[in-house]
């Protein structure tokens, strides 16, 4: 069972993430949010495995509230759910460690879809930008083809081979599948991978596998 805690600001629009989230028997909503603060109050109580966090949020807005779950709670992976897709936006949001964006007015089932994607190890971006996040990071703002390139050719053959596989959004889990690797590995090899990349995160590190030619765009 995967356990989300949901923050928002608006009643009514927490009320519909929840029916749409009710819809799945694998996941449990265990608390919900109408303000940053609270987020963070109630996760450290509740201790979800998924944060869905509002943007814009009074008292503390989603991507503060991000970084503090990521400095305190390293284990809850939050999803920025909002109706803005700004790359300022996202640039901010994986700064602050986020392993997800999702679009309000996107699909429902991307919801889902992404609540299970981030709750099993992968990262997940709304297809909506995931190309606008390349380029617009990728391009300049995070690395350049040059510098990703070279920050690949540290890595061991095998640890290539996991980051393809990052950057192709699979989870540990499908990773292992795929390597035939115990899911333990595969998580000390991600890891690795981070941080010889210099980076924070799941997204970051599939980005760079984009620019250094390790996955097909």
């Amino acid at each position: 069972m995967i356990r989300v805690l949901l923050a928002d600001d608006e009643p009514m629009v927490r009320a519909g993430v929840r029916s749409i989230l009710a819809t799945d028997v694998g996941i449990e909503v265990v608390a919900e949010a109408g303000d940053g603060r609270q987020a963070v109050e109630l996760a450290m109580k509740h201790h979800p495995d998924v944060a869905l966090l509002d943007i814009r949020m009074p008292r503390l807005d989603g991507l503060s509230a991000a970084a503090e779950l990521r400095a305190a709670m390293p284990e809850v992976r939050a999803v920025m759910l909002t109706t803005f897709d700004e790359p300022e936006y996202v640039a901010r949001a994986l700064a602050e460690g986020a392993a997800g964006f999702l679009l309000k007015a996107a699909d429902p089932r991307e919801l889902l879809i992404g609540v299970h994607a981030v709750a099993g190890g992968a990262a997940y971006l709304s297809p909506r930008i995931a190309h606008q996040v390349i380029a617009e990071l990728a391009g300049g703002r995070l690395t350049r083809q040059g510098e990703a390139r070279r920050h690949v050719e540290s890595l061991t053959p095998r640890e290539r081979e996991v980051l393809a596989l990052v950057g192709r959004g699979l989870s540990n889990q499908d990773i292992g599948r795929e390597l035939f690797l115990s899911e333990g590995t595969v998580k000390a090899h991600v890891s690795a991978i981070l941080l010889r990349l210099e980076v924070a995160n799941r997204v970051q590190a599939a980005i760079i596998a984009y620019e250094a030619g390790l996955v097909e765009r």
